[in-house]
């Protein structure tokens, strides 16, 4: 997470949809920006958003009534990726209904919020030949927003993780956008090794005979002081026959993209080697390549906390994508901002 001291977003209120543990909230709270309604279905996920924020998530939100929720300036939300079934006369936004974009939808069309800041999966922009994507744009621009997308990889903005995740950011019309912009990638040299604990005791550790670690691959210890940090995943080894979850990879590379599900013996984090023994990261290295503070309070299943990572967003890179988004909402309220550069804890 970045050190911001900023309270840019303080005149602003936001709700947190599919909000999961709340990376979201942690962004925006970083700027001084308000929730004032959060949601999220799972139990366990809304158990550790309350520990943390003192914020109960209300449950389904295909069950909450748009009126039923606050006024807000900022919608955000990390949306499952799903098929529309499109038939017949187009409808706009009611074509979706059955998904939950339909509910973003439907809260959007009654509360036009000033900015949306959604998140999705890479893969969203292929997802049936780029059709899905087509028409979440499509839609919100009939409901009046002006819309950008972008993949970003956490890997670029400080974090040791290789996760590429789709943004959609969306202004009303009513907000001049036509200055925003994506963040540049910062490429800060970090590598896994930087952010692991010392030899933790929730971190599995694997021993069996079919690991295997390449006779031939070299990495420089040198690198940890190096500006010429890779930056990405080194693989150095495998067990098994090198599937998913079957790799092993040096910490003075980046972590995999940490995952809810997955299978292998490496599964949900990946396999490192770390201090001559080849094992999973913890639940609180988990913590750190998502960008979330020490200060985070942690579920009390390890099961439950590698889940809730791999479903989660990467902090750091939604605070340099928010602090373009502060630009131009400053820019428009005619309360200018300076454009220092953010730093990172």
């Amino acid at each position: 997470m970045i050190k911001t001291d900023k309270n840019i977003l303080s005149n602003y209120n936001f709700i947190d949809l599919f909000a999961g543990i709340g990376g979201f909230h942690l962004a925006l709270k970083s700027f001084g920006a308000n929730c004032v309604f959060a949601s999220e279905w799972d139990k366990f996920a809304s158990t550790t958003y309350y520990e943390n924020f003192g914020i109960k998530p209300l449950g389904d939100i295909t069950k909450i009534n748009e009126s039923e929720i606050p006024t807000h300036d900022i919608l955000c939300g990390g949306f499952p990726c799903q098929a529309f079934s499109i038939s017949g006369k187009q409808k706009g936004f009611e074509d979706t209904r059955g998904t939950l974009f339909f509910d973003i939808a439907r809260i959007v069309n009654h509360h036009k919020p000033k900015v949306l800041f959604l998140e999705n999966v890479k893969n969203l922009v292929k997802h049936e030949n780029g059709k899905t994507l087509e028409i979440i744009t499509n839609i919100l621009k009939e409901l009046d927003y002006e819309v950008f997308t972008k993949v970003l990889n956490s890997s670029n903005f400080g974090l040791p993780q290789n996760r590429e995740r789709l943004y959609i950011i969306a202004f009303h019309k009513s907000i001049d956008s036509s200055k925003f912009s994506f963040p540049s990638p910062t490429n800060e040299p970090i590598c896994l090794g930087k952010i692991l604990e010392n030899q933790p005791e929730n971190a599995k550790v694997i021993d069996r005979d079919d690991i295997e670690i390449y006779k031939n691959y070299t990495v420089s210890s040198n690198l940890f002081s190096d500006i010429q940090l890779l930056n990405k995943p080194i693989q150095i080894g495998k067990v098994n026959k090198g599937g998913q979850g079957e790799r092993i990879y040096h910490p003075l590379g980046h972590a995999i993209t940490l995952s809810a599900h997955g299978g292998g013996v490496g599964s949900k984090t990946g396999l490192y080697l770390i201090n001559d023994k080849i094992r999973k990261l913890s639940p609180r290295e988990c913590a750190r390549v998502q960008g979330f503070p020490e200060s985070f309070i942690l579920n009390s299943s390890d099961t439950q906390t590698y889940k809730q990572f791999g479903n989660s967003v990467s902090v750091n890179v939604l605070q340099h994508i928010l602090f373009e988004i502060a630009k131009v909402l400053n820019a428009n309220s005619k309360n200018l901002i300076q454009t220092t550069k953010l730093e990172y804890a």
